[in-house]
């Protein structure tokens, strides 16, 4: 690789890249199974993208970099421009309010990231083989991007632990949040992981399971074909009821769901409870190679436990049924502790251009981390399991 000129492409459609040379960067491991991380194959953000859910007027403006040596594709990543901080899930509302105050345009600002989408995956996709020239590559390019437009950051959320490791390294400011995710210690089924439990915690949920499941009707899980274009109908309807009550309105289009369906149904499991022949309920999860990730959920009526039967206890099912190490299901919400959930670190990495108050974010960053690692500690200690099933999980 010494002496081997890099150029860094912007691009504002992935088609100018192409799904071939995008994947061979996000998801090589796919050419013999599923991708690790369905959220940056091309057919995930090529869906943001065609649908409109990303694009003009939604405050994710695609610039999608691409590093290539002599014609050839060694590194990708999922760049936006940012009119605003929402849908990212790594909060820096404050952080904004702050530098305008002081007289700055903290907007627009520059995102490696999934749209919509805490997850933790690669935000830095490398092609095998080119994993030091490609990282720096694309953070050089993307630190450049922002300082070339005067632009006031750059932000990479829900990265890995390694990526935010060689971040800090090139000079990035490393940022640990915290989410709840199930790890599955090679249990049998849904009772052998009850038996990891304590005794009280284990008749909650058991009970919880019970009522959630006398709702008066049935709960069933599909997968691939399974999935009907017109169960989407009914889960938009769900989608809608909580994006209006959570961001005021819906970030995917419904066209989103159309083209995930033609593209990416075997990733994906809906679970649905019907009434009476009709949907009421559902939550959305897509199918990594390790990972089971819970994306939405959404009803038109309410049941007792229902929510936690669908999102939690279901994602686990179906988890050990297809041998994966873990469900991630979303953001937030320490109501999943007792549910069997434990407290987890997420990364992100952040450059900002202002010296001053990037100095004073390198401050708050680190009081934040002190905290964060306490409070993970605390909630670990308050968990669902026996005090050895814990120390073996962390």
């Amino acid at each position: 690789m010494t002496g081997q000129t890099i150029e860094i492409n912007v691009v504002e459609s992935l088609a100018q890249i192409g799904e071939d040379a995008w994947d061979a960067c996000a998801c090589p491991e796919a050419r013999d199974g599923r991708p690790r991380d369905p959220f940056t194959t091309y057919r995930f953000l090529k869906a943001l993208e065609d649908s409109g859910s990303v694009g003009p007027r939604t405050g994710w403006e695609p610039r999608y970099l691409a590093a290539n040596i002599d014609g050839t594709v060694i590194a990708t990543a999922p760049l936006y421009v940012k009119s605003h901080s929402q849908g990212e899930y790594i909060f820096d509302h404050n952080w904004a309010h702050a530098y305008e105050r002081a007289g700055g345009h903290y907007y627009p600002k520059l995102q490696i990231a999934v749209p919509f989408t805490p997850a933790t995956g690669r935000r830095l996709l490398i092609r095998p083989g080119h994993a030091e020239a490609g990282m720096a590559a694309l953070v050089q390019g993307a630190v450049q991007l922002a300082a070339d437009n005067d632009l006031s950051s750059l932000h990479i959320t829900f990265c890995t632990e390694k990526e935010a490791e060689a971040g800090q390294q090139m000079g990035l400011m490393s940022r640990t949040s915290q989410q709840f995710h199930w790890l599955n210690a090679d249990y049998a089924d849904f009772d052998s992981f009850l038996a990891s439990l304590s005794s009280r915690k284990r008749k909650a949920i058991r009970k919880e399971r019970k009522q959630a499941q006398g709702f008066g009707g049935e709960i069933r899980t599909l997968t691939g074909d399974d999935i009907q274009p017109h169960h989407w109908d009914a889960f938009w309807t769900f989608y809608q009821d909580t994006g209006a009550r959570k961001w005021g309105t819906p970030y995917l289009t419904r066209e989103f769901f159309e083209i995930a369906h033609a593209t990416m149904r075997d990733d994906m499991a809906l679970i649905l409870a019907s009434r009476d022949g009709e949907d009421i309920a559902g939550a959305l999860n897509f199918i990594g190679r390790d990972t089971l990730y819970g994306r939405y959920w959404g009803c038109t009526e309410h049941h007792p436990c229902l929510h936690f039967e669908l999102c939690y206890y279901r994602a686990i099912d179906l988890a050990i049924a297809l041998g994966l190490s873990r469900v991630e299901a979303g953001a937030q919400g320490e109501h999943k502790l007792a549910r069997g959930y434990l407290p987890v670190e997420t990364h992100s990495l952040h450059w900002v251009g202002d010296r001053g108050f990037a100095d004073a974010i390198a401050r708050y960053l680190d009081a934040e981390r002190a905290a964060v690692n306490e409070d993970i500690e605390i909630l670990t200690s308050y968990g669902p399991f026996r005090k050895t099933e814990i120390e073996e999980q962390q």
